[in-house]
Parts: C-alpha cells; structure tokens; sequence
C-alpha cells in the first residue's frame, strides 16, 4: 500500500574537521554562499548517502535495487526494462506508448530511488518520466562556516620522470579542505499523491527514515571528517494533501547558541520544536 498521509519534515546534520560536499568546480572546496559565507550540502549528495544506504542494507532484495549507483550504465537498465514490457505487448499496443507505460511501472517496482526520488528514463528506450513523492532542498549552515585549506605531503612519486625531477627525494604535495564544525539544516517534502503513482510505500517510508538516521554510519572518508545525523523533525498531516503550510511548520523549528566564541561542536546549539530543546534523533509531531 502507499503512503497515505503528507509529510514536511527538517534534518539537522554536522560536520567537523571536514569537507561535507566538496565543488568540483572550485578545486573541491566545500560549497560555501559567497554573500553570507553559510555552508552548503546539495541535496544530489544527500540523496547519494541514502541510495547507499539502501544499497548496503538492501542488497539482494527484490524491488530494492538502486537505479542511479556508482558504474551504472543507465540506457542499459533501461533498455530491459522496456523490451520486458514489449515482448508482452503487440505492435498496436507498442505504438500506442503501452511500452513505455509498463516499462515505467516495472522501473518504480525494481528501483527504490526511482519510486522515490524520480528519475529520467527517455535518453535511450522510452520509459519515461518519474516524479518522485520525496524531494529535499539544499541543506544550509545556520552559521557561517570557514572553510580551511591544509597542505598535505605524500612521501611518494607517481612516476619515475617526478623521481628524477626530484633527485630521489619522491614527495608530492597537496591541498586538502575542511570546515572545523558546521551544522546544517535540510528540508524535505514528501507527497502522497505523486506516492501512489510510483509505488512508494509504508515499508519504503520506514525505510526512508532508517536512512536518514543512519546514511552517515557506514559512508565514512577521511576527507568527510565526522558526520552525523542530529535531529529529525517531521510533520505528520492526516491526509494527502495535507493540513498546513510547510513554511508555517517549517518555522516552528529553529535554533540558539548555547555558547560563545566559535562553535566547534554540536554541544554549541540547542535545537527546538515549538520553543522546547529537542533531545531526540527523530521527532514525529501530528499536524
């Protein structure tokens, strides 16, 4: 069965002596907004740390595989999934898009992330479009963060031509970049309707929530630092479509330093709901 109830729900999550998601286009430093100097997480790398989760917790089990995971090739996984619907339809049927329709249905039912996040699937056999019931905004520091560069030595060559030009010596220098601590906030949105389009279930959900509690206890990396999932809030409505605005629950959440000088620690903030401290990982609230 789907879900049958909305849910808006925000998470915290820190980092320190780490680079939480790194911008390739800035030499990897971690993202940073240029005018208030607050960090940023996209919401593609969280999305990433869940579908390992699930691929890590999930291996094996049917209808839990992952679309979108590392050495895929996508038209491929497609493309079966496309000649499975036609071979059952005939040509009238194919012409008619009934392939595309069943190759969409099959993709929903064998991959969790396209059931739950969506996905594109018209670049090489037409399965068509997914809009996934879950989608998450950028995650954002509620302070700003700094962003440190460190130099790093290796006391290793690639090649023999560095060895010569270094007279044996065989170093290679480097830069590596952490933010000392910062806490971020995410928000996400999960829709009951678009749910019962893709399939996604009560079992998908729980899941979901696993994830987000756990997604940082087995995606460890020296360049990531320390990770870890804080607090969840989430905004249970009592139907579809829901019974309040996100920004109004969203805005029952907030934050306050519970020290001075700079925070290095999740020690440094007290998170609250409705004005009370929060103090447990997830907190369900009926709305």
């Amino acid at each position: 069965m789907s879900i049958s109830n909305r849910y808006d729900f925000v998470l915290f999550f820190d980092v320190q002596d780490g680079n939480p998601n790194g911008d390739p286009d800035a030499g990897n430093m971690p993202r940073i907004d240029a005018e208030t100097g607050e960090g940023l997480v996209t919401d593609v790398c969280i999305k990433r740390k869940i579908r390992n989760y699930v691929q890590l917790t999930k291996e094996g089990t049917s209808g839990y595989d992952i679309f979108i995971k590392e050495k895929a090739i996508l038209n491929t996984l497609i493309e079966k999934a496309y000649n499975e619907a036609a071979n059952e339809l005939s040509e009238d049927e194919i012409k008619r898009g009934t392939a595309t329709q069943d190759a969409r249905a099959i993709m929903c039912q064998r991959y969790f992330d396209v059931r739950t996040f969506g996905a594109v699937m018209s670049t090489g056999k037409n399965a068509g479009q997914v809009r996934g019931p879950i989608q998450l905004t950028f995650a954002r520091s509620v302070e700003p963060v700094v962003a440190l560069e460190h130099s790093i030595t290796r006391m290793a060559v690639a090649t023999e031509k560095e060895a010569e030009d270094q007279s044996g010596d065989n170093r290679t220098m480097g830069r590596k970049y952490t933010v000392p601590y910062g806490l971020y906030c995410m928000h996400g949105f999960i829709s009951a309707p678009i749910a019962s389009q893709t399939g996604f279930s009560e079992e998908d959900l729980a899941l979901f929530w696993q994830a987000l509690k756990a997604m940082f206890e087995d995606d460890r990396s020296a360049a990531r630092g320390l990770m870890s999932t804080r607090r969840v809030v989430v905004f249970k409505h009592s139907s579809k479509l829901g019974d309040a605005s996100a920004t109004e629950l969203f805005e029952r959440v907030s934050w306050r330093r519970a020290s001075e000088g700079p925070a290095r620690s999740f020690n440094d903030y007290d998170l609250l709901l409705d004005g009370s401290v929060l103090n447990n990982v997830m907190t369900t609230v009926s709305v």
